[in-house]
């Protein structure tokens, strides 16, 4: 797949003075690939997400009509895909997983100043200067 630098580079190509026409349709084919290739994995994804999307909704539906096993369909969407967790993993999970939800949190507060420690800033801007040191 084409890289981000490898765009400039193409760029840089298709404004040198030298180019050839074989050389551009060259490029336009690779890029028309890469495109081709975006788009299959962009699919792809969107199935994903719905698949997972529609087993969440299902369960908890399940839930709501008193199921047992409520997360019977998220478990074999994840399952189908090598996702489920087990053992040692689980832990991992759940901390990455409270982390993230602190992470997002602090997101919607706004940004705390910064904490000043020591001298005031004023008194050290006066303090400091060409002609000036600062007091012992």
């Amino acid at each position: 797949m084409t890289q981000r630098s490898e765009f400039d580079d193409i760029r840089a190509h298709i404004t040198a003075e030298g180019t050839h026409s074989g050389d551009l349709l060259r490029i336009a084919r690779e890029l028309l690939d890469d495109l081709e290739q975006v788009r299959m994995r962009e699919a792809t994804l969107r199935t994903y997400y719905l698949a997972l999307l529609t087993a969440s909704r299902a369960s908890v539906a399940a839930r709501a009509a008193g199921s047992e096993e409520p997360l019977l369909f998220v478990m074999h969407e994840l399952a189908k895909h090598g996702q489920l967790p087990a053992g040692e993993e689980v832990s991992r999970i759940l901390s990455d997983a409270t982390a993230a939800q602190a992470l997002l949190a602090s997101m919607d507060q706004p940004p705390q100043p910064p904490r000043r420690t020591g001298p005031s800033s004023s008194r050290l801007r006066r303090c400091v200067g060409v002609s000036r040191s600062l007091p012992h």
